[in-house]
């Protein structure tokens, strides 16, 4: 008979400091970043959607990438606001898998998005005359959809 292994993981990761008196600074902290990270890409898409003059695929595509960004610090930061805030240290193994993937997932959509910036600024350079033709509307929505499937 082989021998197996039974163990199961209900919950890990215990926190960031054991200290008390660093929870609330910690907790005000990381709201702050939270909240100036969320705000300042929220400004973002709103200044690229209002301004007409803004309507430009590296705009676009920094809109998008500012949306991306919200997300992924979605991810995480709430869940430990809330850890904080209920004096729960711990995480379930589910909800870390869980946070894992969407943060996987929207870190690779910033790669993504960076290299299309990229592309785009190589067209701009290169083919500067060609610009407008090469970089239109559709492709860009196509750039971004394919960056997301």
């Amino acid at each position: 008979m082989e021998p197996e292994n039974d163990i199961q993981l209900s919950e890990f990761l215990l926190g960031f400091s054991e200290q008390a008196e660093l929870q609330p600074l910690i907790f005000g902290l990381l709201r702050s970043i939270y909240l100036v990270t969320v705000l300042g890409n929220l400004l973002i898409i709103l200044a690229t959607i209002s301004d007409s003059h803004l309507h430009m695929p590296m705009y676009f595509f920094l809109a998008n990438l500012s949306f991306v960004d919200i997300c992924s610090t979605s991810t995480t930061i709430p869940e430990m606001l809330v850890n904080m805030q209920t004096q729960s240290k711990a995480i379930t193994y589910a909800c870390c898998i869980t946070q894992m993937y969407f943060l996987l997932l929207f870190s690779g959509l910033d790669s993504f998005l960076l290299t299309v910036m990229v592309y785009d600024r190589y067209v701009v350079i290169c083919f500067l005359l060609h610009y407008i033709v090469i970089m239109n509307h559709r492709l860009c929505r196509l750039l971004v959809w394919h960056a997301g499937s």
